[in-house]
C-alpha cells in the first residue's frame, strides 16, 4: 500500500526557539501523564512511552524529573487536550493537535496562521474522517514473513506493513500500541525503534504547487510557531 507517513506529517526542527517548545510541550505532557496514570515510569505505560521518547528527543533528564516531582509534590496545573480541523489552500487538509491551559488564547495564535493563509477551520469530524488513527512502530532487524507471524501471535490488528530497504514501518490499530510494541520485543529484545507513537494518517493525499504550496508552507511554519501546538498532521505529499 504504502502510507509514506514520514511526508505527512510536519516535524518540529529541534533547533533555537524550536527546541524550548518541545521542552515545553514534553514538560507539560509528561506531567499529564503521571498525573492521569501516577508517577511510577515502570507501572504507568503512557509516562514510559513519553520519557523514552523525550530522551530519544534529547530533553534534558532534569526537565522529565521536574514534571513528574510536580504531580509528586501536589502542583495542581490543568491542561486540555485541543483538537483543530483544516481545510487549507488547494484542498490540502490539516488536523492541529494542541495541549494547553488557555483555549481562548492558543486559538487566538492559531486562527491568524489559517485566515492569513487561506485556511478555514472546519467542525469537529469534518476532516479527521478522511484519515486513520494508527499505531505507527519502525525499525530493524525482522523481514516482513517475522513481523507478521509476531502479530498473529500477540493478537495484533495489523493495518498495513511498509518495507523500505532494511526498515520495517508497521501501521496498527491505535489501542494496539503497547501490544505491537510487545510483539516485536517478545522476537527481538534490543529492538530500537525509530518510530514509535500514534498518528493521523491520511487516506488519500495531494500534491501543491504554486501560490497554494506557497500558502500551505507558510501555514505549516507559522502553526509550528505556536507553543501549544503539538503535532499537525496533513494530506500534502511532500520532498523530503
Amino acid at each position: 500500500m504504502g502510507r509514506a507517513y514520514s511526508v505527512r506529517k510536519a516535524s518540529i526542527e529541534k533547533t533555537g526557539a524550536a527546541k524550548a517548545k518541545v521542552y515545553s510541550l514534553y514538560a507539560r505532557e509528561i506531567y499529564q501523564a503521571a498525573k492521569a496514570g501516577g508517577t511510577n515510569v515502570d507501572s504507568n505505560d503512557a509516562l514510559k512511552r513519553l520519557v523514552e521518547r523525550a530522551k530519544k528527543e534529547q530533553v534534558p533528564s532534569d526537565l522529565i524529573k521536574r514534571a513528574i516531582d510536580k504531580v509528586n509534590s501536589g502542583v495542581d496545573e490543568s491542561y486540555e487536550s485541543v483538537r483543530y480541523e483544516v481545510f487549507g489552500p488547494g484542498g490540502s487538509t490539516l488536523i492541529i493537535d494542541c495541549l494547553t491551559d488557555n483555549v481562548n488564547r492558543t486559538l487566538s495564535y492559531v486562527r491568524p496562521a489559517l485566515n492569513k493563509n487561506n485556511g478555514k477551520m472546519g467542525v469537529s469530524g469534518s476532516v479527521s474522517y478522511m484519515y486513520d488513527h494508527l499505531s505507527i512502530l519502525r525499525f530493524k532487524g525482522l523481514n516482513e514473513e517475522q513481523v507478521i507471524d509476531a502479530m498473529i501471535t500477540n493478537d495484533v490488528e495489523v493495518d498495513d506493513i511498509e518495507v523500505n530497504d532494511d526498515e520495517i514501518t508497521v501501521y496498527a490499530s491505535a489501542q494496539d500500541l503497547f501490544k505491537a510494541k510487545k510483539a516485536i520485543l517478545d522476537v527481538l529484545p534490543d529492538v530500537e525503534f525509530i518510530v514509535e507513537e500514534v498518528s493521523m494518517i491520511a487516506k488519500d493525499t495531494i500534491t501543491l504547487s504554486g501560490d497554494d504550496l506557497e500558502s500551505f508552507n507558510k501555514m505549516i511554519n507559522m502553526l509550528e510557531d505556536v507553543e501549544d501546538v503539538q503535532n499537525i498532521y496533513h494530506n500534502v505529499e511532500q520532498d523530503i
